[in-house]
């Protein structure tokens, strides 16, 4: 081993404190980027296994009633490869012990064979068999949520009939990942279920022998869907079909394609971050650390070591540094991705989990890790380089020395001896003060950034559900209802008062861009449930025209004053062009509304709804869900205090590993930006603490000019840390933004006032370990190195 290997060795065990703490950092940046990378692919890649398997389809659509002839119709068409239809409708379940209302989707399957699309993965039991019309397979996080298992009973209005179902086996489907009820937005396994049944015992059921109400459709493999869709709505549109639409819009699949987006935005923006502070605590470890061995620098170019030679040494100090934080940050995101792939896995309930992260991840963020810890090296070792023997042997000049204005000051004078040291010190070298207290503050801006996720939850749900939302319960028909419907549901014993909805499919066209949207008819002026704007108030409806969400216009390109042609895909389906008449910022979708009268007369039917919201009295509410359980017509019942129970429980649920290993990040930053800062400290200054405690200064006083340097840069790092918090979270906020979601800049004084608790007892545990190093520092030694 040559001379400067072993030097490097040496070097490696006398810091190893320091290595270690620059190392944990480099760790956070490999294992945050490795963590999202790799759980980006295992979702994605057990999410196409599944659908593979499971043979989920390319294309599905509802009808209102079709003959089964018309199947062979849709499978001579060019690129169909498979045609699965089935009977799916909603209807009113009764649990034992839950008196709230459950919301069951049944679904037809044959009673011989198996489906050619859309599989189930039974779990438990068996299928239901030919002749057993009362069989029914249950979802497995529903019937998990009831404790139900095989054998066991439910009821369920059927068509307006009471029907007692046996429980003959629990299952999966790639149909129902995100498994979302009719008007929630979260999946809720207590509220809603899908009940599987054999197809005759649900034509049965529902008086649709021989007939159909919704089909999928598989394709070959590289077939384009648009083709297809346009000649199975042609073939359908006399059925009352709304209108055929392609897996990408599949409820299930839009959720979980959302999310896998949200996480790759997270992958490419948050280790950005983290890098950055690896390579700044890098550089600033480094660059003290050679002017602390400017003696020893001098000697070996003495020696005949070449400039180039003295550089490598250093860059390989820092590839060392870095290899110890790549492994042991690739060990931590290998952990974390596991762990954060399961939880996804379980909230999606995929039947299997594919968690095989290649190469490719742990090796792009190996990589970053790298570049980024010799980027942050390379002017602390062009500047070894740099350095003559003669000058690098002598130590470096002394800085100079002047009185201030400040230390004319009568409040500085007053201070004690110790204070004014620290303080003139800090003033002697401003920049790295600043450096060291941006450090300190970057990791409060990371725990801000973290907790921001939950102030922006519950900002959500105070807009979204709490000022917008002024009704308790939420009626659902399955078929459109006259007005009079409304009438009769304010009669019941219990209700307060109502207000009427319609939702109506269409497809809302402008220039070349499309969407399929439920226009949403309510009253001008909402008493119940408001259309919000996130500003903080209602809008009203005016009598024509359509009011749309700012994100809606976005996926348009329209705006206030353009035209859109609305095609209505039901009823007599319509096409009519419409004028947006105004728009609105919501956190939640991308709605669009009409006052209900218009919506009525664009339809060009008589007053109609298909939805009314309630307002309840508590105490009567439980007798009102049993009255509501048996009238035939409705469809789905939702309480707005579950939906907000089920949204902050699911949302979470899924931040709580992602502010968990931020929270260890940014304890683990604070901790190494201090505590390399005071080691250092300590050894550039031994001599002169060691003198001081020769002239009779007590350890405690020692121990106070070198800790209480660390106390007050991070004084100083605490409004720089709240204030790049604030900065990072606007920038995370306007990253954050889908169809589905826009995450709220949102941040409550608890935040930053946890945040600050975190980091300054990281920093206090980091100070109390530089202390016990101060406890032992050999005063003989100290005042025998040379000047």
């Amino acid at each position: 081993m040559s001379p400067l290997n072993r030097k490097l060795t040496r070097d490696l065990w006398k810091m190893r404190g320091q290595v270690i703490a620059v190392a944990a950092v480099i760790a956070s940046g490999v294992a945050v980027l490795s963590m999202s990378l790799s759980t980006t692919e295992a979702l994605s890649e057990t999410a196409h296994a599944y659908y593979e398997r499971y043979r989920f389809a390319h294309i599905f659509g509802r009808v209102q009633r079709a003959p089964e002839h018309l199947a062979d119709r849709i499978r001579l068409l060019p690129g169909v490869q498979a045609v699965t239809t089935r009977v799916v409708k909603t209807a009113i379940l009764d649990i034992a012990d839950f008196s709230e209302p459950v919301i069951g989707q049944f679904a037809s399957i044959p009673e011989r064979g198996e489906p050619e699309l859309n599989l189930l993965a039974l779990r438990a039991g068996r299928l239901p068999q030919a002749g057993r019309p009362d069989e029914a397979v249950l979802s497995e996080p529903f019937a998990e949520a009831h404790g139900l298992v095989p054998g066991d009973r439910l009821r369920a209005i059927l068509n307006g009939h009471w029907r007692e179902l046996e429980v003959v086996g629990l299952a999966l489907s790639p149909e129902y990942v995100y498994t979302i009820g009719p008007g929630a937005l979260m999946p809720d396994d207590r509220r809603f279920g899908v009940i599987w049944m054999g197809r005759e015992a649900l034509q049965g059921a529902f008086d649709l022998d021989g007939a159909f109400n919704d089909f999928s459709v598989g394709l070959l493999r590289g077939m384009d869907p648009e083709p297809v869709i346009r000649q199975i709505d042609e073939l359908l549109a006399n059925y009352g079909g709304t209108g055929a639409y392609e897996r990408a819009n599949q409820l299930s699949n839009w959720f979980l394609m959302n999310e896998i987006r949200q996480l790759k935005t997270m992958s490419s923006i948050l280790p950005v971050l983290f890098l950055a502070v690896a390579a700044f605590l890098t550089n600033m470890v480094l660059g003290r650390l050679i002017t602390v061995e400017r003696a020893e620098i001098g000697l070996l170019k003495a020696f005949g070591y070449s400039n180039f030679e003295i550089g490598l040494h250093y860059v390989k100090l820092t590839v060392a540094i870095a290899c110890i934080g790549i492994v042991l940050g690739w060990i931590a995101g290998y952990w974390f991705g596991l762990a954060n792939t399961r939880v996804y896995a379980e909230f999606y309930r995929f039947p299997f989990l594919l968690y095989e992260p290649g190469p490719n991840a742990f090796m792009l963020a190996a990589g970053a890790s790298m570049i980024a810890a010799l980027l942050g090296t390379i002017s602390t070792v062009q500047a070894v380089a740099a350095l003559p023997p003669g000058e690098a042997m002598r130590p470096p000049s002394p800085t100079m020395f002047r009185r201030s204005g400040l230390s004319k000051l009568a409040l500085f004078q007053a201070l004690d001896q110790p204070t004014r040291i620290l303080l003139r010190q800090l003033g002697r070298w401003p920049l790295r003060s600043l450096v060291t207290s941006g450090g300190i503050g970057m990791a409060i801006g990371v725990l801000i950034i973290s907790f921001q996720w939950l102030d922006a939850i519950n900002r959500m749900i105070d807009v979204y559900f709490l000022q917008a939302q002024h009704n308790d319960v939420t009626v659902g028909f399955g078929e459109v209802r006259p007005a009079s419907a409304e009438l009769a549901l304010a009669g019941m014993t219990g209700v307060i008062t109502t207000e009427p909805m319609r939702a109506v499919a269409t497809k809302i066209r402008f220039g070349s861009r499309e969407e399929r949207k439920l226009i949403q008819g309510v009253p001008a002026r909402q008493n119940l449930h408001h259309v919000f704007d996130v500003d903080g108030h209602a809008v009203d409806l005016p009598p024509g025209g359509l009011v749309i969400s700012t994100i809606l216009g976005e996926l348009l390109d329209a705006g206030t004053g353009d035209i859109l042609t609305v095609e209505v895909l039901e009823g007599r389906r319509p096409t009519r062009q419409v004028p947006i008449v105004a728009m609105f910022e919501t956190y939640i979708g991308s709605p669009a509304y009409m006052e209900i009268a218009a919506l009525n007369r664009l339809m060009g039917e008589a007053p109609a709804i298909n939805t009314v919201h309630l307002r309840t009295d508590p105490l009567y509410r439980a007798a009102l869900f049993r009255k509501l359980k048996e009238i035939p017509a409705v469809s789905s019942l939702n309480l707005k205090e579950a939906a907000v129970t089920t949204f902050r429980d699911t949302m979470a649920e899924s931040m709580l590993i992602f502010i968990s290993f931020f929270v260890v990040f940014a304890g683990t930053l604070a901790f190494g930006v201090t505590y390399n800062a005071g080691r250092i400290t300590l050894s550039e200054r031994g001599r002169e603490l060691a003198t001081l405690r020769v002239l009779g200064f007590t350890r405690a006083e020692i121990s106070y000019i070198l800790l209480g340097e660390i106390g007050a840069l991070t004084l100083v790092a605490l409004p720089l840390g709240c204030a790049i918090g604030y900065s990072l979270a606007l920038l995370i906020s306007g990253a954050f933004k889908t169809e589905l979601f826009r995450v709220p800049f949102a941040i409550l004084p608890d935040t930053y006032g946890l945040s600050i608790l975190i980091v300054v007892g990281a920093t206090a545990v980091s100070a109390f370990v530089v202390r016990q190093r101060l406890e032992h520092l050999d005063l003989i030694a100290v005042l025998k190195t040379r000047e």
